[in-house]
């Protein structure tokens, strides 16, 4: 039974009347009825008890009361909440901000205040603009999954009734890639070998250097930022087959990494080194945005270097005309660092290596996108698939 009183006793004469009734949990809650007439405040709180009554016996949701306090609070702090979701599940500080910027982004150009604003239309239209103005598939399909990712967790802890953007499909980004990579090929990398290793320093790097860190992004296909972490204590040069390890925290997928190196490769990993601590990074790596400039430069060099060996004038123009070294060919494919993870992948391909082991050493989600990127190296599936259909046939 609800009750109305007054706080304060006969000294709280004139004040507002309060109500303390049971809720549709059970609980007693008081509240303010927000009037100084009794008669008022006994049908706001003959009221209350019965919409608790309604929600105990299931005609009215709870859930919509929750949804009706979310609904007015301004989209920025549904945003801080969904920042620390992504924190607490282990997200880098890179994918948060990324997902964020994008997020803001979108409400910023279509106008959304509150989560009752934020709509498929919307979406769309901003969408179209995002086209309009040249954005590749790629980003439009990020764009939507940090959209979709936001409001599906809404929905999710009961923020909006349902999922607004649940109908929007992303596009495939394969449709419309605007950097796609090529592999560094054997010659190339003889050639990068020999020209950086007597080459001068670059960022802070000498040739040496650069060349063990080229040749390691190669044979392990770490990531730009998973060599930048790797500390000596994570070299496992000595044992059978030599390794290296990545800790979950520095790999993309937050997954420890264990990757196995050449007994070459080790040698000369071990001569580096040799007078290094146990903490201290095996390579100096320039700044992340300076270390596809500084492939690049290597990449010049080397490829000068081809073209000055042949003193020919018609052997000279054959070899300018050619994408050799070229840090961009004529089908618009780009070698950057990233594309030394490219090249492991595409030559354990062309050495004929089953496709779940390169999925293995690549750390690959799924053996789609291995047998999407690198199927088509497979050598010989074709040919020995037809070889032996004479003995179907009988």
């Amino acid at each position: 039974m609800a009750t109305v009183y007054k706080r304060g006793g006969k000294n709280n004469r004139g004040g507002r009347y309060y109500i303390s009734y049971f809720d549709h949990q059970g609980q007693r809650v008081s509240r303010s009825a927000r009037t100084t007439d009794k008669a008022t405040a006994e049908r706001i709180a003959a009221k209350l008890e019965a919409d608790a009554a309604l929600r105990r016996d299931g005609v009215i949701d709870p859930a919509l009361d929750t949804q009706k306090v979310e609904a007015q609070r301004s989209i920025s702090a549904h945003w801080a909440d969904f920042e620390a979701k992504m924190r607490v599940s282990g997200r880098d500080a890179k994918h948060i901000a990324a997902t964020l910027g994008y997020i803001r982004a979108a409400c910023a150009a279509t106008e959304v205040a509150f989560i009752s604003d934020l709509t498929a239309d919307k979406v769309h239209y901003y969408v179209r603009s995002l086209s309009e103005r040249g954005k590749s598939a790629r980003t439009i399909h990020a764009v939507l999954t940090a959209l979709k990712s936001f409001t599906r967790w809404l929905a999710l802890h009961h923020k909006v009734l349902r999922d607004p953007l649940a109908t929007i499909r992303k596009p495939d980004p394969k449709t419309d890639r605007r950097r796609e990579r090529r592999m560094l090929l054997p010659d190339e990398w003889k050639w990068l070998r020999g020209t950086t290793n007597i080459g001068q320093s670059r960022f802070r790097m000498c040739g040496a250097q650069r060349v063990l860190l080229y040749a390691t992004a190669i044979q392990t296909g770490l990531r730009s930022n998973e060599l930048r972490s790797l500390a000596v204590r994570q070299l496992y040069l000595d044992a059978s087959p030599p390794f290296l390890t990545c800790q979950a925290r520095c790999t993309k997928n937050k997954k420890p990494a264990r990757q196995y190196v050449t007994g070459e490769l080790a040698s000369e990993l071990r001569a580096w080194v040799a007078k290094k601590n146990s903490w201290e990074p095996v390579f100096s790596m320039p700044d992340p945005s300076d270390v596809a400039a500084m492939l690049k430069a290597d990449l010049a060099d080397a490829r000068q270097a081809w073209l000055d060996a042949v003193s020919d004038p018609g052997d000279r123009r054959i070899r300018e005309q050619a994408d050799f070294l070229n840090v961009r060919n004529h089908a618009g494919q780009q070698l950057d660092f990233h594309a030394l993870r490219h090249t492991c992948g595409a030559w354990l391909a062309l050495a004929g290596n089953h496709p779940k082991v390169i999925q293995a050493v690549l750390r690959h989600s799924s053996i789609t996108l291995t047998m999407d990127t690198y199927g088509h190296l497979f050598p010989g599936q074709e040919a020995d698939a037809i070889a032996k259909l004479p003995r179907l046939f009988g």
